[in-house]
This record gives structure tokens, sequence and C-alpha cells, in this order.
């Protein structure tokens, strides 16, 4: 008998509102520091300045005002770990987004701001249920926001790798959140039962095929920490260079996750 299909992971909407704008927070406190010289270093986001980055880090949220402001679709046909693997084709579109809104916006905390007022005001209004039409296919509102974890985590920890000293915080929900979706992104790229995927204090997933464990000590491990796992999946630390750090252990032979990272890029 094939075993039971797992129930998709549930989110709280309160909870993850709240990790969304205690991040989004984080964020705008450490935008109030940075010098123009800041502004101006690179990214590893190719050629991105910093600035850039900081104006992307707004459409974090005003993705929402904008979806929001679309034709509400007739029916969802979209899954929430739809989305991982749908954002890379909206990539050159993005890059063009943030060069435009650092060019417009000089003051980068304003549009921070209203990018935050806008977010706000549309969840005091709509419900978590209204369909938006993403890049995923059609997902609710609630389901979307979510997404918005990852954005803001990964983008914190850009900003992090672009800064010396900065420091930006990591609100504990919004990488809890993050680490979460990415793992079930994992299981459902490589669907199986064969290798534990642990992402402690988070994440437990199985994945990739092969003979499925049931009891006692897996035969197949991956064990890393929320950042390190972030990174992976998002393409911005290799795995042959995370496991040279020692920044992931992996043991049995269906322990190597080389070929199926990243799952955002």
């Amino acid at each position: 008998m094939p075993p039971a299909r797992k129930r998709p992971r549930a989110y709280d909407p309160a909870r993850t509102r709240t990790a969304v704008l205690a991040q989004f927070g984080n964020v705008r406190a450490a935008v109030r520091s940075l010098t123009p010289e800041q502004l101006a270093l690179p990214t590893r986001l190719g050629d991105w300045t910093v600035r850039e980055l900081v104006a992307h880090v707004g459409t974090a949220l005003t993705a929402v005002d904008r979806l929001l402001g679309e034709p509400e679709p007739a029916r969802q046909d979209g899954r929430l770990l739809d989305w991982p693997f749908a954002i890379g084709a909206d990539a050159d579109a993005i890059a063009g987004t943030a060069r435009r809104l650092a060019a417009e916006y000089p003051d980068l905390d304003a549009h921070l701001a209203e990018a935050e007022r806008r977010f706000t005001e549309r969840l005091d209004t709509r419900p978590g249920a209204r369909l938006l039409p993403t890049s995923a296919g059609a997902l609710p509102l609630a389901d979307y926001v979510v997404t918005r974890t990852v954005e803001l985590v990964v983008h914190t920890d850009d900003l992090n790798a672009a800064v010396p000293g900065l420091d930006v915080p990591y609100d504990r929900q919004a990488l809890a959140a993050a680490t979460r979706l990415l793992a079930d992104a994992l299981a459902v790229k490589a669907p199986g039962g064969s290798t534990e995927v642990r992402i402690p204090p988070y994440a437990v997933v199985q994945c990739v095929e092969g003979p499925r464990h049931t009891r006692g000590t897996p035969p197949n491990v991956v064990e890393t920490d929320p950042l390190t796992w972030v990174r992976l999946a998002t393409g911005r630390l290799a795995w042959k260079d995370a496991l040279d750090g020692a920044k992931v252990s992996a043991s049995g032979e269906r322990a190597d996750l080389d070929a199926l990272l990243p799952l955002l890029s």
C-alpha cells in the first residue's frame, strides 16, 4: 500500500503577518544607519548595489498591494509549495524593477515606510482567502504572505553579507516559516522517504526515493542550521562549500543533495 499523502503544513496567518512586519522592521532600522558609501557597495546579487537591494526589499510587501490590484482569479490553481519553483522566471523583471526603484526613491526609508503602510492596510481590509494571481498560480492571500518571510530572510542575509558589521537580526518566526517552506519544497522536488533532512529547531522532512525508513536512526541523514539551509536552498551557498566548511553534516549514500539544490535561483 502506498504511504498516505501528508497534509500541507499549516501557517497561522496572524503569526505570519507579525513575523513579516517584524523582519521588515529589522531591515528598516538597519537601512536608516547606512551611509552613501555603504549604499554604493556591491552585493552578491550580480551587479546590484546595496541601494538596489534595499529598494527591492520594499517590493516584498508592495507585491501584495500590486497583486490585490489585479482581478481576483475565479479559482485556486496553485499551491504554496509551487511558489519556490516559479519565481526564477521573474528574475529579469525583478532586477529591472530594483534598479528603477533605487533611482526613483532617494529616500529609501520613506520608500520602505510607504510599503509597510500599504501592506498593513491591505491585510486589514482583505480576507486571507482572497485569491491572488501569482507566478505560481492563483494563491490565497494568507499563503502568499508566507512567501514574504522567505523574501525578507533571504534579502536580510544578502544585506548582512554586503555590509560588514551591519548584522540585521532575524525574527525567529520569520526564519522558522522561511525554513519550513523551503524544506517542504525540497520534499516536493524529491519525494520519497529514504533521506531525513533535519534543520533544528524548525523542520524535519523526509525526501529522496529509495527504501523507506520506519524506525530507529535513518540510514541517510542531512543536518544543518536554518540560515545555512536558506542559503543552500536559494543558491547563496554551494553544497560542496557547505560540506567543506562543516556547515552541513551528511551521512548515507542518499544524503548527497547537490543535484537537488538550489530550489530557488
